[in-house]
């Protein structure tokens, strides 16, 4: 018998069953030993299912003891390292921290393996290192100087927070010609920068700036609207011991780029930068947890700043960084006058505005939802008209059509009030369509541009024309609109959600950046501190203020909340066991369970001091309900999943 140790790889299963979420060991075969190296995709034999499964070999390690039963290696997928430490340790913390799978963090960054790419890409050889020419550096120093030692804090890899430039700049906004800017000098230095941003038009502009600036070869797109092979041949370009710029969406935030320098996120308030996918975690959290592992600058950048990032400016975490120049809009709280109905949906000042405003350029008017009339209500007692079989909201198409439920999507040609019998419906409010309506009547000759969900458009020209969209989907104006009406304020604060005060004063405060300098932007029909806070552009103050009031009644983000959905026994088990580990958790911090659907929920708040203690033991009673779940013969998959989690929901209301 040998006494020579054998070679034992240390592998990750890539499944979404909590239980597997470990290293597993196997024993590399001496025909793999060579093709066995940490990084490769692997299968492996899982004898709890009897079959063969992918998987990561993450580690490698010489055994002496030999007594130690073990499966042996199947098969190397490919040679390509394609989970370098960097990701693994990344993944591994950011699911750590929110109670989740490692696997189901990797599932979002590396792509499915497309053999004509990966051989592609072995022909072509390593990449050229990029040169940033001197015009180019010029260009982004002169930029980054706007802010007073921005430059110098990005290369100190510091953590800073900046309110960008609410101006247009030529034909992209100010604000991407600074996280370019930022980029280059990162690349400059010889290291990779990561740009993040919320959706494909954010992107489409930083790419803009870009391409005049550095080399194509320089910049790699990464996002989930290129195809399978573009996107795997993206990511095989990062793996490269060769910097770069990735401009990408929220995944992108743990893209494995070489020595990573800077990661610039663009409006962390962005409900697209929250992953929705398990274990949930929100760009803005995995990028701090980057920050802290690979000691790169981190950038927070946007046109309001979110109660998450103030409160790390106020914690001394993040660093504020304002502008030399301070620039803000023309922001008009405009209201009904003397002698005008209380329900003009345009006071005569902002029509004004766009009427002047017509005769030079394009004029934005946002409102807060898509359709024609998105509302319907009994035209007698004002109860909601709602769907018969679904109770769905009922909406019109246009004028005189069949209602129709806004979720089920049914036609109710026969309906009838609820509360009085009535068959009579009004149309309680104005969507994209029918304020194009109404306008295009006010001001006959002009062009009229719709863009929303089932309208989507991205750019207009300098031209007069109305352009009526809907909340976040604004197109860019070339110089800037010369005039910007906000709509629907009143109704966009009348959601029942906790940050809805936040983000109205981000919608808005978006649309008015689209504003050429000096154009009027009318709010209308709005009071209160977001409007105030949007008048004078003082964001940072409105979320300072927010985080006070939210201190003593322990809302997020002053306190982290878990959300612990599942069976009521498996739920109450798991809140027990929590008050078990984490004693430190008072009587308040549990809020419920309460009934939903088919489950039950409970919320949890807790300090940020004891994150690590609660998501350990929520993964651990996450782990026992599955593990409960599989020994429970016949019972359909989803009822095996009798316990799910997820941390840093953003309101209790989830």
């Amino acid at each position: 018998m040998s006494d020579a140790p054998r070679r034992v790889a240390r592998v990750l299963i890539d499944s979404p069953l909590p239980q597997l979420d470990r290293l597993f060991d196997y024993v590399v075969p001496d025909l793999l030993r060579e093709a066995a190296m940490p990084g490769v995709r692997v299968k492996v034999p899982l004898r709890t299912v009897g079959r063969t499964v992918e998987g990561y070999l993450v580690e490698l390690g010489d055994e002496t003891d030999g007594d130690r039963p073990l499966s042996e290696l199947e098969e190397v997928v490919s040679p390509v390292e394609v989970l370098p430490d960097r990701l693994y340790a990344h993944a591994r913390r950011v699911a750590d921290r929110a109670a989740g799978s490692a696997s189901d963090v990797l599932r979002l960054v590396i792509p499915k393996r497309m053999v004509r790419a990966e051989k592609a890409w072995a022909a072509a050889g390593p990449p050229e290192a990029p040169v940033v020419s001197a015009d180019a550096l010029a260009w982004a120093r002169e930029t980054a100087a706007a802010y007073p030692d921005l430059e110098s804090a990005v290369a100190g890899g510091e953590r800073v927070a900046v309110d960008a430039p609410p101006r247009p700049a030529d034909d992209v906004p100010a604000w991407a010609e600074l996280l370019a800017a930022l980029a280059v000098l990162t690349l400059a230095q010889g290291r990779s920068a990561i740009v993040v941003v919320p959706d494909h038009r954010d992107e489409a502009h930083v790419l803009a700036v870009l391409a005049r600036r550095v080399d194509d070869a320089a910049v790699v797109r990464d996002d989930a609207r290129r195809s399978g092979p573009e996107r795997y041949a993206g990511y095989l370009r990062l793996l490269a011991a060769v910097p770069c710029i990735v401009v990408g969406n929220r995944s992108s935030v743990y893209a494995p780029a070489h020595d990573v320098g800077a990661v610039l996120l663009w409006d962390d308030g962005d409900p697209l930068l929250a992953e929705p996918l398990s274990p949930g975690v929100h760009a803005r959290d995995a990028a701090l947890v980057r920050q802290e592992l690979q000691a790169c600058a981190l950038v927070f950048a946007g046109l309001t700043r979110t109660t998450d990032v103030e409160r790390l400016v106020a914690l001394g975490w993040v660093r504020d960084i304002p502008a030399r120049r301070r620039e803000s809009p023309r922001v008009v709280l405009s209201a009904t006058r003397e002698g005008e109905s209380r329900g003009t949906r345009v006071p005569s000042a902002a029509f004004a505005a766009a009427r002047e405003a017509l005769t030079h350029g394009p004029v934005l008017v946002q409102v807060a939802r898509p359709g024609y009339a998105p509302v319907l209500v009994c035209a007698d007692c004002r109860t909601p008209a709602r769907c018969a079989q679904c109770a769905g909201p009922l909406r019109a198409r246009r004028p005189g059509a069949v209602p129709e439920c806004a979720w089920c999507g049914r036609a109710a040609p026969a309906w009838a009030c609820s509360s009085c019998a009535s068959q009579r419906l009004r149309m309680a409010s104005s969507g994209s369509e029918r304020t194009a309506d109404e306008l295009g009547r006010a001001f006959p000759n002009t062009r009229v541009i719709v863009s929303d969900g089932e309208h989507q458009v991205t750019h207009v020209d300098a031209r007069p024309a109305l352009v009526i969209a809907t909340r976040g989907a604004e197109p860019f104006a070339t110089g800037g609109y010369r005039a910007v009406i906000l709509l629907d304020g009143d109704r966009m604060l009348m959601t029942e959600q906790l940050r809805i005060a936040e983000a109205c004063l981000r919608w808005w405060s978006d649309a008015a950046a689209l504003a050429a300098p000096g154009a009027p932007v009318h709010l209308v029909g709005v009071a209160g501190p977001a409007a105030r806070a949007l008048a004078t552009w003082t964001q940072p103050a409105y979320a300072r203020a927010e985080l006070a009031e939210r201190a003593p009644l322990h809302m997020p983000p002053t306190v982290r909340v878990a959300a612990v959905e599942g069976t009521a026994a498996a739920v109450a088990e798991a809140i027990a066991q929590l008050r078990a580990d984490v004693p430190a958790l008072t009587e308040t911090s549990i809020l419920g369970p309460v009934a939903r659907e088919d489950s039950v929920r409970a919320l949890v708040r807790f300090e940020y001091a004891l994150g690590r203690a609660v998501a350990e033991s929520l993964r651990a009673s996450v782990v026992a309900a599955a593990l409960r779940g599989r020994r429970r013969r016949g019972a359909p998959s989803g009822q095996r999943n009798t316990l799910r989690v997820r941390l840093d929901v953003p309101d209790l209301d989830l």
